[in-house]
């Protein structure tokens, strides 16, 4: 009788050490994130910003890895990006203190605009979207699915290190395309062009009445 109470205490003991212990996927996040973290991405878990697809496709919904660089003696315009077509495309919805982007975010925001990831393989398709401002760059991405069979078949521990290093290195030049200075066209000449017309008869018309009331 008192064998068959130690085997039961011991196999409850097995059960709960069991339970505790992590599944496959969270130890495979878990290792990827330290991974991060070590390679200074300072990688967090955040809920789905309103201006990103997450959970089923929708906007807001779910949670979503939150991975960040800060680069020293850098200051780049506030500009969001999302991912349509594997190309950056600029949020349309994006603002300053309110203010809408079409008249507060300068010609610089949109430097990335219909550029590539060009990101590997495994990591490319879990990309969400790109946040930058000030001194910092910060990508939203399912890492969660980048560890999980079902979605990442073919993921690699060994792989994890490259791939991030490879994460890291494409952040450090979209943020070096953000400090450059925006290339004008013909068609901004043009505008610039029209717009000192417009301010030029502005003042000219002003000039007019301010002379007929000063005759009268």
């Amino acid at each position: 009788m008192g064998v068959w109470i130690v085997i039961a205490i011991v196999l409850f003991v097995y059960g709960s050490m069991m339970a505790l212990k992590p599944n496959g996927i969270d130890q495979r996040l878990d290792k990827l994130r330290m991974t991060a973290r070590r390679l200074q991405l300072n990688p967090k878990l955040v809920a789905c910003p309103d201006w990103v697809k997450g959970k089923n496709n929708e906007y807001g919904r779910g949670m979503l890895g939150q991975y960040g660089l800060v680069l020293d003696n850098v200051q780049m315009p506030y500009t969001r990006y999302r991912v349509i077509d594997g190309q950056w495309r600029p949020d349309s919805d994006a603002s300053i203190n309110g203010i809408a982007n079409t008249t507060a975010m300068s010609s610089a925001s949109f430097n990335l605009d219909k550029v590539a990831l060009e990101l590997p393989a495994s990591i490319e398709p879990f990309i969400k979207a790109l946040l930058i401002k000030a001194n910092s760059i910060v990508v939203y991405w399912e890492d969660i699915a980048y560890v999980r069979p079902l979605t990442n078949p073919n993921y690699k521990t060994s792989a994890i290190e490259a791939d991030l290093l490879a994460l890291k290195v494409q952040m450090e030049q979209w943020a070096l395309q953000m400090q450059t200075s925006p290339r004008y066209s013909a068609n901004d000449d043009n505008s610039i062009n029209n717009s000192i017309g417009k301010a030029t008869a502005y003042y000219n018309r002003g000039a007019s009445s301010r002379m007929l009331n000063k005759s009268l």
